[in-house]
């Protein structure tokens, strides 16, 4: 059956600007990073994508090795694009990423002009799109000159593989440089994608007079703190099949005592406003005037709409933020 698109879809989604650019994206993002490989049924990939984009959700997040295994996100994703939203390309912004281990050899990773030209063309074949819409170095390489690295996501933009590029995991230092080599360019640092949540506020600390200055657009990633910032730990257990219990990104050892004494109190405080604890800290994320998107992940449909309802909270508080402050420690959870 022919997926038709809600009509109401750009109703209650709010979109903000990438610094100084042109290019508008949602609050929230959808992120293909965990569920969305070859080891969940395409049938739900399918179906949250669908539900996302129905619900204003216009941006999808991807990467070359997102799976696993890696490649299959994009594939996946190419197939659910081809089936159901290729009507809707123009409505849509895809965006990729290249930098992290993707396939054996000198070239297979880091920042070099070989890896970052060849791994966009597989992304491309993979996805069986013309362009991305954005395309990010993923990560700053310590052994390839910047500006070979940004010379080479130029190279994308003029060669009309993409649209936009951006970086992802650069200190502030190294954003200043990356800025500067690509206006060499003529092609504007449009994005930044570092990691930030209550839990982790390393951006607080340099980044944002960096992106202020050079115009750059923030999209963050693991706004959740990798599930930390949910209620499936707050009893002191690990749920099988919870990403504690799976994942090599987060370790059943970080549940501990201090981090269990604030979640629940950053839990009471959500409680208070009627949001569950995911949807606290989105909101918290977005107070940030700076941040154009937050990317959420989703195993199911349920999932997607629970954290797109925070959308609709009211505005936190003064008195809401004094009490998160001493909650939201950076460093939590980490070991």
């Amino acid at each position: 059956m022919t997926f038709i698109a809600d009509t109401s879809r750009y109703d209650s989604m709010h979109y903000r600007r990438a610094g100084r650019s042109g290019l508008r994206l949602p609050e929230l993002s959808l992120g293909l990073w965990h569920n969305f490989g070859g080891e969940r049924p395409l049938e739900t990939q399918r179906q949250i994508v669908r539900r996302a984009f129905d619900l204003g959700v216009t941006h999808f997040d991807l990467a070359n090795n997102y799976g696993p295994p890696a490649g299959s996100a994009e594939s996946n994703f190419g197939r659910i694009l081809a089936s159901d939203l290729a009507s809707y390309r123009d409505e849509i912004i895809i965006s990729s990423k290249a930098g992290y281990y993707m396939w054996p050899g000198p070239y297979g990773e880091w920042g070099s002009r070989k890896n970052l030209l060849a791994s966009l063309d597989q992304s491309l074949a993979r996805m069986n799109v013309d362009y991305v819409d954005v395309f990010y170095s993923h990560r700053p390489d310590p052994e390839t000159p910047i500006e070979e690295t940004m010379g080479a996501l130029a190279s994308a933009v003029h060669a009309g593989k993409a649209l936009y590029v951006g970086i992802s995991n650069y200190s502030p230092e190294q954003t200043d440089a990356a800025a500067a080599a690509l206006a060499e360019h003529k092609v504007p640092l449009v994005l930044h994608q570092p990691s930030y949540s209550m839990f982790n506020r390393h951006v607080e600390y340099g980044l944002f007079p960096v992106l202020d200055r050079t115009g750059t657009g923030c999209v963050v990633f693991s706004p959740l703190s990798q599930g930390l910032l949910t209620d499936r730990y707050l009893a002191g257990s690990i749920p099988d099949g919870s990403r504690a219990a799976t994942s090599p990104f987060l370790s059943g050892d970080q549940i501990d005592d201090t981090y269990l004494e604030r979640a629940r109190g950053l839990n009471e405080i959500a409680a208070g406003r009627g949001q569950s604890l995911a949807q606290l800290a989105l909101s918290w994320i977005l107070r940030q005037k700076n941040i154009t998107s937050a990317i959420i992940g989703a195993s199911s449909v349920a999932q997607l709409e629970q954290n797109i309802a925070a959308l609709d909270a009211p505005a936190l508080t003064a008195d809401e933020l004094d009490a998160i402050e001493p909650l939201a420690v950076d460093g939590t959870g980490k070991r």
